[in-house]
This record gives structure tokens, sequence and C-alpha cells, in this order.
């Protein structure tokens, strides 16, 4: 048409491997000194991004929460500035302090002689209006429905009075006349009988205060600690789950839940597997999953009835035969699952790997990826401390190209699951965060579009030596959040919170 050639059909190429990422340290907030002890209630137990990635909200063992703002969003600077400055104009993003809250104080039950610990479990951001942030935070057994705005502080500024100029025995001091009445320094009139003129306050409000409310509290409905709370596209629903039960709650109603799956068996002697972590699909209001400690994940459907008590898939990977040992059950326990943004995929962590399901193909895992494999051979000293119990969260970065989960020793590791894309990076929470980094030996690319099952083993020689001596079980990183946009990482090492970007 129009004289122009028409383009000849070439052959679909293949994809090209991601460009490995290069992280850099951005901040850190709560940085200890050398030799410097932690208080245990400093210690980060949640981290949270809101939906625009703009607020950050962290909780710790003593029941507060510390809400951070991005700041470089709003900062323009203009090209001849930067030139002069000798940097790109595209900073690193950056976040500040923006206000702290005690959100849970510790408790006693009474009637079960129980000890309530004020640790934050979980926070969730819930959508914004009106300028006021909204989230929910959860310890064991309560969990609160929070609004955080500013607030402007009011001041009186003009009074009928000056105080300065206060009245001695009925006539005002320094006064002046006016004709007839008396001329009073705040511009009142007096009158000739010797009474003002009435002036009213004037109140001004000139400076804002941050300013948390707790406007609900949705409390006695859990039996069992509470292990995660997820909030419904819809916008006005949130689940909570415990060991046994997952409950359904309103935002708008705190004195009434329906529990829509319950595993708890008739007799407990016939318990064998309790409810580890559960998440709301992102944009199907009706979908949740939740995944247990066999390892397996469940895919409930609320349309199908009230009670939730089959599931509508089934994920779980079969153990190979003769592989079975003592601490097969114990490490195939899921510590939690995430959805990806668009919800085609679930990524799920339980002690030695880091699984990526389809929801589409329960068959299996289409990417499994080894985190601490080194760590094998010592499941039994890892038992009798109680460390295999350790419960490492995950995430997925915006794009769905990237996962991250922690491990010991401070570290955390992000793995490519792109097509194509072989990319471990092992990362310390540090300002040098690549100190332990050692480039790890091509593979081929394996991509998740071909559905084939794929096992990436994060390098074990990653600064540790053959025998792994110099892996520290004492400082774990637990808890991350990947920014629902941007590569952006927030962690916690102990009272720390690092960000690091790409």
């Amino acid at each position: 048409m129009n004289g122009a050639a028409a383009p000849e059909p070439t052959e679909a190429l293949a994809p090209s491997p991601q460009a490995p990422l290069d992280w850099r340290f951005s901040q850190v907030f709560g940085e200890r000194g050398a030799g410097e002890d932690v208080q245990d209630v400093d210690i980060i137990s949640a981290i949270e991004f809101n939906k625009s990635g703009h607020h950050l909200a962290t909780g710790d063992r003593g029941g507060r929460v510390v809400l951070f703002e991005r700041t470089d969003v709003k900062d323009h600077v203009p090209r001849k500035d930067a030139e002069k400055a000798d940097y790109s104009i595209s900073r690193h993003p950056e976040f500040r302090y923006k206000t702290e809250f005690q959100s849970h104080e510790p408790e006693f039950d009474y009637l079960k002689s129980l000890e309530i610990e004020e640790k934050i479990n979980k926070i969730k951001w819930c959508q914004e209006t009106n300028g006021a942030s909204f989230l929910l935070s959860t310890n064991d057994k309560t969990i609160k429905f929070w609004k955080v705005q500013e607030k402007k502080v009011k001041k009186i500024c003009e009074m009928n009075m000056n105080p300065s100029n206060a009245p001695a025995n009925g006539s005002p001091a320094g006064s002046t006349m006016c004709g007839s009445s008396a001329c009073i320094p705040n511009g009142g009139i007096l009158k000739p009988a010797g009474l003002p003129l009435l002036r009213l306050p004037v109140v001004t409000s000139q400076e804002t205060s941050l300013a948390a409310n707790c406007r609900r509290v949705y409390a006695h409905a859990h039996d069992y600690h509470i292990n995660s709370i997820s909030n419904n596209s819809d916008g006005e629903t949130f689940i909570s789950a415990d060991d046994l039960r997952i409950n359904l709650w309103n935002l708008e109603i705190s004195n009434q839940s329906f529990n829509i799956v319950d595993v708890k068996p008739t007799n407990m002697e016939d318990l064998t597997e309790v409810i580890t972590s559960a998440e709301f699909h992102p944009s199907h209001c009706n979908t949740l999953a939740y995944s247990s400690s066999k390892g397996s994940i469940r895919l409930v459907d609320l349309r199908q009835s009230a009670l939730c008590d089959t599931h509508s898939k089934l994920f779980e990977q079969h153990e190979a035969p003769g592989s079975r040992s003592f601490f097969t059950e114990i490490i195939a326990s899921i510590s939690d699952i995430k959805f990806s943004m668009d919800g085609r995929h679930i990524l799920s962590r339980d002690y030695m790997t880091l699984k990526l399901w389809d929801v589409n193909m329960d068959s299996g895992p289409v990417a499994t990826f080894q985190v601490h494999e080194y760590l094998r051979p010592k499941l039994c000293d890892l038992y009798e401390n109680d460390s295999i119990f350790d419960k490492f969260e995950c995430c997925q970065s915006g794009d769905g190209l990237r996962v991250a989960t922690g491990s010991y020793s401070n570290i955390f590791r992000v793995f490519n699951c792109g097509a194509g894309g072989s990319e471990v990076t092992t990362l310390e929470a540090t300002r040098n965060p690549t100190r332990r980094q050692i480039q790890n030996p091509a593979r081929p690319a394996r991509s998740l579009s071909s559905l084939t099952r794929v096992v990436r083993r994060g390098a074990e020689n990653t600064g540790i030596d053959a025998n792994g001596n110099s892996y520290d079980l004492s400082t774990k990183l637990l808890h991350l959040a990947w920014h629902p946009s941007e590569n952006l990482i927030a962690c916690a090492a102990a009272n720390s919170l690092y960000m690091y970007y790409a």
C-alpha cells in the first residue's frame, strides 16, 4: 500500500535474558552501632508497602507501628542544577520518618491464664480516603483498624483583652481617650459606662500534626494465634487466619465475623496439619488461598459455599520415593504465600526453598529456588536449637520477573524468574550489600512461559565455605517487602530497616 514494501515475515525470536540488576544501598533507619545491644521490643516484626508505594509501615515486638513516607517523588530537580551537581536527575528512592503510634499493649487473658504479647504480627494498608491513610494491624489475638491523618493545630490568636494590658481597678491600663470613649490596645472601644465592647476570640490553624486514631477493634474471634490478615479487593472486607480457622470480616462491623474455613477436627488427636498463611486474590474478591504445615496450598472460591471446607484447587509437590526423613514434613511447612500482582502466580516459602506456582497448573510448581541448601546436612542441629521453625517471608516484584526471600547471617536472595533468566543475587543487610556477592556460574536459560519446572540453586559458596562454618543463625532476615512498582526492597535486620534499589 502507498508504495511501501511489505515487511518480510520473521521467525519468532526467543525472549532475551533479563540483564542482572545492580543492587545498591539506599537508606537505613535505626542502624545500631558496633557493640550496641538491641532491645527485644525494638526488633521489627512486620513490613508492608501501601498500594502506591509512597508509604511504608513497620511493626515491632513492642506493639508499635512506624510509618515512613517517600520524599523524592515530590522533588523536581532542574536539569541545569543536576548537571552542575554532576549527578543524574533520576535519583534513588528516598523515604523519611513520618510518625509512629502504639498499636497494641500487652494483655492477659484471665479465662485462659494466658499472656498476650504486644508484638505486631502483620500490617496491611487499606484504601486511602480524603487524604487519610488507613491500615490494619494485628498481634496474636486482636486486630485494630487505624486512621492516620494530618490535623491542624488550632490556636487562639486574638482575645477580648490583651493579657499584657490587664485592667487595673476596672479601668484599662494605658488607655487613651478617643472623644468620649477610651481606646483599648486590642482594638476594643470602652463605653462611657466603663464596659468594653465584646470582641470574640479568633481561632487560627497554622501548624499541622499527624494523629493516629483507632477506629475499630476486632477481638475475641480467634482461639489460636493470628498468623495472617489480608484485605479483599472489594475494599469492604478482610480475612484473618489462625492455626485452624479463617474468619471473614467487614471493615465497618467489629463485633461479628464469619468463619469460612475450619480445619479443626472433632478429636484434636486427629489433627495432622494447621493453617500457616492466607491471602486474598489481588483482583478476584471471591478467591483466596491458604497454605498449610504440610506444604500444600489450597485455592478457595467463596461462591461455592458459606463454609469453604472444600477447596477448588490444591497445589502440592509430591516427594520423591525414598527421600522421606524425620525432617521432611517440618521443612515442607509453608511460612508465607504471596499472590503476584496480576494474580496469575502464587509465591510460597518453606524452610529450604522458594516455589512459584501457576494458578492454572496444580500438578506442581513451575519454578523452585534453593535458598540455603548448605544447611541441609545441619538439619539435626537446626532442630535442636529450634531454628528449623523460623518463619521466613517472601516477596515478588511488581512486574513479576523477580522474587526475593531472606536467610541467615542477615542475607537475602533475589532470583530472576522471568523468561530466560537465571540470575541469583545474594545481598547482605548492611551499607555494603554486595560484599558477600560471588558471581554464579552460567546456567541454561529456562522460562516460565514454557511451564517447565526448573530448580535454581542459590550459590552455596556466597561467603560460606564448603563446611558451612560461617553462617550465623542468630542473625536472620525474616521480614522483607518489595515496592509495588519499582525495584526497591525494604528488609528488617533486627531493629534496623534497610532499603536497597536497582
